[in-house]
């Protein structure tokens, strides 16, 4: 059964005197538990795509449920509220908060949410365990590999325990190694969680390892 269902999907944006549409009547469907690979040339809009299924941005036209709720309908409030609560984000670049510790940046979307901090902070250092990261509890971003940081990243998008996991080239800044190793973490923190995962990447590796793969091309999906 879907899980993450989008209709008719358009979204365009200005480029100096004209209209250029990313996304075009796009429909997905994704089942519950499904691990889904959304592959296509830069600058296609898999990130537009990620970003408007997961309420960081509006489409023009079109609906995304996720669950039983219908991301379209929602006002600006409750849908800040949803994603906080409902998706975890993992993005190219891990945008951690420099001045803080890597506990303390996997802790922040449930400070946000205004969760008991000793909840939050128990939450964290359970989940950096997880992704390996239990001696680098104290260590700012600064003091990380970027692999390093991509796990805290993981661990910061998980700490919620969202039902869907949205990853936009989470492999892409970082060495074939380096890369390879987040991609087995994220297979299994999906496997562990119980996640629906969509994932945008260049990389096929990451895309083979997924359930399935899309492509993005002309603003609409088709099989990859």
């Amino acid at each position: 059964m879907s899980f993450v269902t989008a209709n008719g999907l358009t979204k365009s944006y200005r480029v100096g005197e004209r209209s250029l549409t990313v996304l075009r009547d796009l429909d997905l469907a994704v089942d519950g538990g499904e691990m889904v690979a959304i592959v296509g040339a830069s600058g296609v809009g898999k990130s537009t795509l990620l970003h408007v299924l997961g309420g960081l941005d509006r489409a023009e036209r079109g609906t995304i449920a996720v669950g039983e709720t219908e991301l379209t309908a929602l006002p600006d409030p409750e849908l800040v509220k949803f994603r906080n609560q409902h998706v975890g984000f993992v993005f190219q670049f891990h945008h951690l908060l420099p001045e803080f510790s890597a506990v303390e940046n996997a802790e922040m979307p449930m400070r946000i949410a205004r969760v008991r901090l000793a909840d939050a902070r128990r939450r964290a250092e359970e989940l950096l365990r997880r992704v390996g990261l239990g001696d680098r509890l104290a260590h700012r971003p600064g003091m990380l590999s970027g692999g390093e940081q991509q796990r805290v990243a993981v661990a910061r998008a998980l700490v919620m325990r969202p039902a869907l996991l949205l990853a936009d080239e989470p492999t892409g800044d970082l060495d074939e190694d380096t890369a390879g190793a987040l991609h087995a973490l994220i297979r299994e923190m999906h496997q562990t969680f119980h996640l629906t995962s969509i994932i945008a990447t260049h990389n096929p590796r990451l895309a083979a390892a997924c359930d399935r793969i899309l492509r993005l091309e002309g603003g609409k999906l088709a099989a990859g």
